[in-house]
């Protein structure tokens, strides 16, 4: 039931050398409940296709010096193709006109910068996504021809940053070697996934950030469940990535009992009671808005209570209070301004949903060069 701990990034030293690393510590906990959905959504060939995601991987992981870490959760490895053929989906449509203006077997360079300072993330979306097209445009042309030149070559992805690196304004990212046509067709997903992960990424940073130098340097920032449609795995990575840790990843995972749920039950206890009746091994949080309904769920023996928009001067109360074993979360309009007001020793966790909500796109610009 220790939902909080297995993604903690100590930062602000992160200097991430293999996706891997990230991949294990975001995804240890996630449940794997997704696969079979994310397999019958690709056309393709999806064992293939992961195996060949978890290759790559591990070849980045093999060029590294890393102690033990967890295997690679299932759920990221089927999540990350099946968000890129849906970007590409609705991307692309019937087909990309404008790219039909290109010769079909021009190859060319182009190169990403960063336009902003920023915590880089999402390599992997990136690769997924010229994996693809390289993959139908393939098929595609093996069916109306029988060419083998180098027009058909896959395209080679040339990375110039670690995932989880910080840059600098007009920093060189990565550079593109492949057929025109790909490179211009997958331009535009490619860099939507890198812009908003990355946003996601620096802006957990920001908060782990003032977290450590903050007068309790052990509160743990959490993510929530505010994520863009269709991207709560991705955004949990990112959000780790950028230093922070993952609260609950779905409503499947944990019990996060709040204010209908105990009216609806008929009170705090008799919830928490209802929650270990209906599922001992996950974590019971309650949400609770005074001191007494805080003494409700501590009696009630809640694994984590979250403090809902409580006054820093309130959460000096805790002081005197008998916590016991239960945890205890800060929630409710956290911005980066107010987390050294919540910095009280009691306090094991503060969440904000700012980290994935109020973040502001990456700019990053695409070149062809020579």
């Amino acid at each position: 039931m220790d939902l909080f701990e297995p993604v903690h990034i100590k930062k602000p030293r992160l200097n991430f050398s293999h996706t891997e690393y990230v991949l294990n510590q975001c995804c240890y906990n996630f449940a794997r409940r997704h696969w079979a959905y994310y397999s019958r959504s690709q056309d393709t060939d999806t064992d293939t296709d992961n195996a060949t995601l978890k290759q790559t991987i591990e070849k980045l992981m093999a060029s590294t010096e890393q102690a033990q870490l967890p295997t690679v959760s299932d759920d990221i490895l089927a999540d990350i193709p099946h968000c890129v053929a849906r970007a590409l989906e609705e991307d692309i449509g019937s087909g990309d006109i404008t790219a039909q203006l290109i010769p079909q077997q021009q190859r060319a360079s182009a190169l990403v910068i960063s336009r902003d300072q920023a915590v880089i993330c999402g390599r992997p979306w990136v690769d997924e996504v010229f994996r693809q097209l390289d993959s139908a445009t393939a098929k595609q042309t093996s069916a109306t021809a029988k060419q083998t030149d180098e027009s058909l070559e896959s395209t080679q992805i040339e990375w110039h940053i670690n995932e989880g690196e910080s840059v600098s304004p007009n920093q060189k990212l990565f550079t593109l070697h492949g057929n025109t046509r790909v490179l211009l067709t997958g331009e535009r997903a490619a860099l939507n996934f890198l812009q908003t992960l990355s946003a996601t990424a620096t802006t957990a940073r920001q908060y782990a950030d003032i977290s450590l130098n903050s007068a309790n340097s052990q509160i743990k920032i959490l993510d929530t469940r505010k994520t863009i449609p269709g991207l709560r795995l991705a955004q949990k990575y990112a959000a780790a990535v950028g230093g922070c840790q993952n609260h609950r990843i779905g409503l499947y995972d944990a019990f996060l009992i709040k204010e209908n749920h105990i009216a609806a039950c008929g009170g705090i206890g008799q919830a928490i009671a209802k929650a270990r009746e209906i599922a001992a091994d996950k974590l019971v949080e309650v949400e609770v808005e005074t001191l007494a309904e805080l003494h409700q769920a501590l009696a009630a023996k809640a694994d984590v209570v979250m403090l809902d928009n409580f006054s820093p001067a309130d959460i000096e109360a805790l002081s005197s209070i008998d916590l016991g074993e239960t945890k205890i979360e800060v929630s409710g309009d956290i911005t980066e301004e107010k987390i050294n007001a919540y910095s009280h020793g009691a306090v094991d966790f503060i969440s904000s949903g700012s980290i994935t909500k109020h973040i502001r796109a990456v700019d990053l610009s695409m070149r062809l060069v020579d």
